[in-house]
């Protein structure tokens, strides 16, 4: 059995759970690639075509029909996190190939919101520096003007398990807190304690506006040139849900012509980010590496479920199996 780890950009998959044990227990060779396989189909396919159990690092790289059927010995796939739009599981269901997930803790991914939010709110893209760097004589100590965030409206688009989360956070700041998203309803956002407001009402009145729905083809590109011009100068838009739910291009046109204040995003279109990517060149943008998720807890939980799922697999008792 040969078992490969993707995308393990720390290396960490190791320190999290103890996969050399698991290997020596199945007789299997593992192999961890730290770095991303990248995106081309043949060059990913290539390297994965001698393994029989691949485990996933979430989205980072996909799975879709092409790239099973070019891997005729994969058996077993696994995916961190208990959702993955980027594995077509029709496909997996053809190749007789078994796809198990992990649990998953959504409290990280809110609390980097609200540190995304914050950071915005009090421009600390401006104002941070480390002891380890100390500020040159030509930097000024004090730069911007921060917002206050009590008394604000807070937006939330898409008021499910995350955008909820968020949404209370808010309102502990006394924050005005509104949300819209297509199938929300009032008794819903009621239950929430929050206002439930239209599309245009959502965007024209949010000071912070953060996005929160799932990747469909619904919702893909439902925030667009439109919905952007309707933002208030002043206002901030956060981002840690996926990055294709809002347009790019009309993101860069919106912060480039000063139709919003700041952007704060945690997704994005190609992952790892091109160094040269316009978007991070575009004034305004607070942009972290998307490490929503990326906390010890959430990657301890991660491998062990991991390890758990391949050595249940091994013993013909898959667990964890995802669905269609």
């Amino acid at each position: 059995m040969r078992i490969a780890i993707l995308d393990d950009y720390q290396n960490a998959a190791r320190d999290f759970a103890d996969f050399d044990a698991l290997a020596a227990e199945l007789n299997a060779d593992l192999t961890v690639f730290n770095e991303h396989l990248g995106h081309e189909d043949d060059v990913v396919c290539a390297a994965l075509e001698p393994f029989d159990v691949i485990v996933a690092m979430r989205e980072r790289t996909p799975f879709t029909r092409a790239r099973f059927e070019k891997l005729p010995n994969l058996k077993m796939l696994v995916s961190t996190g208990r959702r993955n739009g980027s594995i077509d599981l029709a496909a997996a269901g053809l190749h007789n190939v078994v796809v198990s997930h992990t649990g998953y803790s959504p409290t990280d991914a809110v609390e980097h919101t609200w540190a995304l939010i914050l950071a915005a709110a009090r421009r600390l893209d401006v104002e941070l520096f480390s002891a380890q760097s100390p500020r040159g004589e030509a930097e000024p100590w004090q730069s911007t003007f921060g917002m206050g965030l009590a008394g604000k409206t807070l937006g939330v688009y898409g008021l499910g398990n995350l955008g909820s989360r968020v949404a209370k956070v808010g309102l502990a700041f006394g924050m005005r807190v509104i949300a819209y998203s297509q199938n929300l309803t009032k008794a819903r956002a009621t239950e929430v304690g929050v206002e439930l407001v239209s599309e245009a009402e959502l965007f024209a009145t949010s000071d912070v506006l953060t996005i929160h729905l799932k990747l469909s083809d619904r919702s893909t590109g439902v925030v667009g040139a439109k919905q952007l011009s309707w933002m208030k100068p002043e206002a901030i838009l956060v981002n840690t849900s996926r990055s294709r739910i809002v347009e790019t291009p009309a993101l860069i046109t919106a912060m480039e012509n000063r139709l919003l204040r700041l952007a704060a995003v945690d997704v994005f279109d190609v992952e790892p980010l091109p160094v040269l990517d316009q978007l991070s060149r575009t004034r305004g943008l607070i942009a972290t590496p998307h490490i929503g998720y990326v906390t010890a807890e959430q990657f301890e939980m991660f491998y062990q479920d991991s390890a758990e799922n391949i050595r249940a697999w091994a013993k013909g008792s898959p667990i964890r199996v995802m669905g269609l």
